[in-house]
């Protein structure tokens, strides 16, 4: 298992300028991060770059035009989940019950945890690799996180002596201690009592 600094999910690389793609081109790069993000979330160290085409139904050589490198793969997908929470965090604060928003957007950091550990396996990336991947647009995660906890404690809610980045590396941190097959649906349900905890009146939400 890897320390947990190397897996530190508070940062997200910075997006390399591109000349516009086709339409065509942008179509296939998403359905290779949407086939990446799954494959290495299931199947972890498993995981090969042949697989991620297999899934998108693509060829390995689309795959290559658009990720070289295993970094590079590494990078998309990286980034392109983090956006995704962060914009989800957006959405469910306007959608939904605040703690109920926060155990949403808790269980998908979860989820994206798993693929940060099966892409860090199936790519053989060092951790000093790792990290560098990782060093742009610093705190982004614990910003969104820090605002769904806002929420809650103005809605009197949850307790307001616990910070986002408190929360952030607990979860994160449960993550990493499990290595089992299931272990998601495990870090899920001790999240879920995690926020039981925090409410001032305990209750699911």
């Amino acid at each position: 298992m890897q320390p947990f600094h190397d897996f530190d999910l508070m940062n997200t690389p910075k997006a390399k300028k591109q000349r516009p793609m086709r339409a065509d081109a942008r179509r296939n790069r998403e359905r290779l991060l949407e086939a990446a993000a799954a494959v290495f979330a299931r199947d972890g160290a498993r995981a090969s770059r042949e697989a991620v085409a297999r899934e998108a139904e693509l060829g390995i050589g689309t795959l290559y035009r658009h990720f070289p490198t295993r970094e590079a793969l590494y990078e998309a997908v990286y980034e392109r989940e983090v956006i995704q929470l962060a914009e989800r965090a957006e959405m469910l604060a306007t959608q939904t019950h605040a703690v109920a928003a926060l155990r949403e957007w808790l269980a998908a950091l979860v989820a994206m945890v798993a693929t940060k550990k099966g892409m860090a396996g199936a790519l053989a990336l060092s951790a000093d690799r790792t990290k560098a991947i990782s060093s742009h647009l610093s705190g982004r995660l614990t910003s969104v996180l820090a605002g769904l906890l806002e929420r809650t404690v103005q809605a009197g809610t949850i307790r307001a002596d616990v910070s986002a980045d408190e929360l952030l590396h607990a979860i994160v941190g449960m993550c990493l201690l499990q290595d089992q097959p299931g272990w998601q649906a495990s870090v899920r349900r001790l999240t879920d009592l995690l926020v039981d905890g925090l409410c001032i009146e305990p209750r699911r939400a």
